[in-house]
């Protein structure tokens, strides 16, 4: 079986194992190094109120080269004031001591609970640990997916192979997330390796490009996080004349990677809490971008839509709803929806269509609601999924 982890790419070891920090014994630590060192580029949540490591890990992503990445879950070290910070540099110099290398060549990502200090005596056990079990394997590669893990029932991994400059480049890719999941010009944790040879500003371009073609087009519950992180690492050893333009190489680069993180988008979507089945919302006809990027995401965030998804209800009139509160510009008069390729509202009007075949529709693990404002040419899309009785169960639970 070919190798699905962030281990695929040449160039990366990597450690994920439990070392205390979750109650449940699950994995909460994870490490992946590149003894070779990497190009690195981030983006990070827009929330006001920022974790402490993505404060760190702002400044730390200008280095380079940078050797390792260091993730816990189980405690977000948010709102953790000065301490908090504190405790991040704690763990980038415990991880730069077991690898030899410089603590401003580590990068560092929290995820979990809000307003806890770090069990940093216990983290920094789990880092020695796991910098002695560092492995090229793929059970490595799922260990680390599994260690970044907070309320996701399973790992989200994926892996793209190209041909770039007659060289074959590998992408890689984890990410978590299955509530809290809101992004905007962020994501959840998501972490990301290639041996591609690429300059360090087009690595970053492409990065901010792909996640805002993909994750960022995904909202669970309408909420961003305080510790939203995305991350890549590019270890050259693939040996591809280095991209340093924007040719061919850089866009069949960005293609790829606008795959694979599309593909991480669906797997959460399909993960997220309590949910059962995703949908995809697509506006045209807007009068400009950021009208149909405003409409499709405030479809995707309605909860009477959402509720209506799970119980495979074709209710076009929440659709339409959220649509007109959303401050866009429209036309009613000419405003249509289709469920699936069924026209359910069109010209301002409901039309006669079959309610058990929309449903029907509906009721598929995915499937597309498609809205037409009829007053431009921009359109934009969002994904999103069902709202169950289970996302209450988890979150009512949560903290406790």
């Amino acid at each position: 079986m070919p190798n699905e982890t962030i281990t695929a790419p040449k160039g990366f070891q990597a450690a994920g194992l439990h070392c205390g920090v979750k109650q449940s014994g699950k994995p909460d630590l994870a490490l992946v190094y590149c003894p070779t060192g990497a190009k690195a580029a981030a983006v990070f949540t827009t929330n006001a109120i920022e974790a402490a490591p993505v404060t760190l890990c702002r400044k730390q992503v200008q280095n380079a080269p940078i050797y390792a990445a260091v993730v816990n879950s189980g405690n977000a070290n948010a709102c953790t004031g000065a301490k908090g910070l504190m405790a991040a540099n704690v763990m980038c110099n415990k991880v730069a001591k077991e690898l030899d290398i410089e603590a401003s060549q580590v990068l560092i990502a929290s995820t979990g609970i809000i307003g806890k200090q770090l069990p940093i005596t216990k983290i920094n056990i789990g880092i020695t640990d796991a910098a002695t079990v560092l492995s090229e394997s793929q059970a490595a590669g799922n260990n680390f997916a599994k260690a970044i893990m907070t309320t996701d029932t399973r790992a989200k991994q994926a892996v793209r192979t190209i041909d770039i400059y007659s060289k074959t480049v590998t992408i890689a890719a984890t990410a978590k997330g299955a509530g809290m999941i809101g992004p905007n010009m962020a994501t959840t944790i998501c972490v990301i390796t290639t041996d591609a040879a690429i300059s360090k500003p087009l690595l970053g371009k492409a990065l901010k490009n792909a996640i805002g073609a993909s994750l960022n087009r995904l909202t669970v519950d309408g909420h961003q996080s305080t510790n939203d992180t995305a991350m890549i690492l590019a270890s050259g050893l693939a040996e591809n004349r280095t991209i340093k333009k924007q040719d061919a190489g850089y866009r069949r680069f960005v293609r790829a990677l606008n795959d694979l993180c599309s593909d991480l988008a669906r797997q959460m979507a399909l993960d997220a809490e309590g949910a059962t089945r995703m949908f995809k919302v697509t506006v045209k006809g807007a009068a400009k971008k950021t009208d149909a990027t405003k409409a499709a995401r405030a479809i995707a965030d309605y909860d009477l839509v959402k509720c209506a998804v799970h119980g495979s209800d074709p209710n076009w009139g929440r659709i339409i709803c959220a649509v007109g509160s959303s401050g866009v510009k429209l036309n009613p008069a000419k405003l249509a929806c289709k469920i699936g390729d069924v026209f359910v509202f069109r010209n301002g009007k409901p039309t006669n269509f079959d309610a058990k075949a929309v449903s029907k529709i509906i009721s598929q693990k995915e499937h597309e609601i498609t809205v037409d404002l009829n007053v431009g040419k921009h359109h934009d899309f969002c994904y999103g999924c069902d709202l169950s009785r289970e996302y209450v169960h988890i979150n009512a639970d949560y903290h406790t």
